[in-house]
């Protein structure tokens, strides 16, 4: 196993004790989109994967996981890379439960998916993803998920429903490009990541100080 896959693996560890929380996330997501199966892998993309993108940077901010990470025997570089590859197992792992799940509700409502539709969908869904990755994986490594969560979080969205607007985007006019986005989203991560191992070290948050109690002055004898 290499030392980036290691890093994967060690955030694996890491949010496994909130494993019961995003499965209910996902559960709660296939149920409310149980008669519309084929927007369940876009709210996934958009939502769920995301979270477990960035989850263990959640974890580490709360934990102070920044110390650990520096003391690592590992290059700062390998610890940046086993992020990406995080976010990209855990995008395939939702996205391949959310296609099975998308598909069992298809045939239950007794309106298979067409393969086509399927493959473009995660097209699209992977346009998304890498997206939102490539804008907040810079921030966050560099400033730390307390730092920048709300911006992080809102941003990569907001570009993205800016450009569908003015750029009067629909599945319609997107899928001459659907064999490029493959290749983009993924040079969108790879300049993502180089960009991120550019970035200076983040500052570590100064703890607050406790302050003993003043002792109790002695009494008059």
């Amino acid at each position: 196993m290499t030392a980036v896959a290691r890093v994967a693996v060690l955030h694996l560890r890491t949010v496994a004790p909130y494993r019961t929380q995003g499965l209910l996330v996902f559960g709660v997501m296939v149920l409310v989109l149980a008669r519309e199966p084929v927007r369940l892998l876009p709210v996934l993309a958009i939502l769920l994967a995301p979270l477990i993108a960035v989850h263990p940077f959640v974890v580490a901010d709360r934990s102070g996981l920044e110390t650990l990470y520096a003391v690592l025997p590992v290059p700062r570089r390998t610890v940046l890379l086993g992020h990406y590859v995080w976010a990209l197992a855990g995008f395939v792992a939702t996205l391949g439960a959310g296609t099975a799940a998308a598909l069992l509700l298809a045939r239950v409502e007794d309106a298979p998916l067409a393969t086509r539709d399927v493959l473009m969908v995660l097209t699209l869904c992977w346009a998304l993803f890498a997206v939102n990755i490539a804008i907040q994986f810079p921030l966050l490594i560099r400033f730390g998920y307390a730092r920048v969560s709300v911006l992080g979080t809102t941003l990569p969205l907001v570009l993205v429903m800016l450009a569908v607007v003015r750029l009067h985007l629909t599945l319609e006019t997107v899928r001459p490009w659907l064999p490029l986005l493959w290749p983009a989203g993924l040079a969108a991560v790879v300049l993502s990541a180089l960009v991120a191992a550019r970035l200076p070290e983040p500052r570590p948050r100064p703890r607050p100080r406790r302050v003993p109690n003043d002792p109790a002055p002695p009494a008059d004898g």
